[in-house]
């Protein structure tokens, strides 16, 4: 695949085929990739959880946020829920500053997923306290992100966005996800 392909169709997919398995040595492949990429001061602060586990995967679903701008939803119905998460943590003996780390390493997992065949969502709006005691995080680990991962059952498109238009996503009558995206010549600026 290119890679102008692999970076449009790596979406926020939000909506999974449940009986298609993510395997715990897929996502530990998805995990080892985020040991190459380029990490502040080369600390690499960052540590993961894999959860594949059927009942800690249903366990860790309700502690996840959905769709902030879609908000007559719920979220993923039972049969289109992730199979698998991957828990991004900062460990603090190494480092208080994971946000360079964090998006690199996520960005770089959900690229690796879309590449392989499946999709993933990374989330921010968690119940970190409710994840701490499933998981039993320790407390000197920040957790910061959930990336949600599944074979992905829904369509999801870009949209250009023209100046005044809204940044928020949407899904159209049929389902399908609209993102709006500002395009090229709205933020490649040169100034004289």
């Amino acid at each position: 695949m290119h890679f102008r392909d692999l970076v449009t169709k790596c979406r926020s997919y939000r909506r999974f085929d449940s009986r298609v398995q993510v395997t715990e040595d897929v996502v530990r492949d998805l995990v080892e990739l985020a040991c190459y990429v380029p990490s502040e001061k080369n600390l690499q602060p960052l540590k993961f959880i894999a959860v594949s586990e059927p009942a800690t995967v249903a366990a860790l679903f309700p502690s996840l946020s959905w769709a902030g701008y879609l908000a007559d939803w719920p979220g993923p119905a039972e049969s289109e829920r992730p199979v698998a998460y991957i828990v991004i943590l900062g460990d603090q003996s190494i480092s208080t500053e994971f946000g360079c780390d964090s998006g690199i390493a996520a960005q770089t997992i959900l690229l690796a997923a879309t590449a392989s065949g499946i999709g993933g969502c990374i989330i921010a709006s968690l119940d970190r306290k409710k994840i701490r005691e499933l998981l039993k995080i320790p407390d000197f680990f920040s957790i910061l992100l959930v990336i949600a991962l599944g074979k992905p059952v829904e369509t999801v498109v870009i949209d250009q966005m023209a100046d005044n238009d809204s940044v928020r996503y949407f899904r159209d009558a049929n389902g399908i996800h609209h993102v709006p995206k500002r395009m090229l010549d709205d933020v490649l600026l040169k100034f004289h």
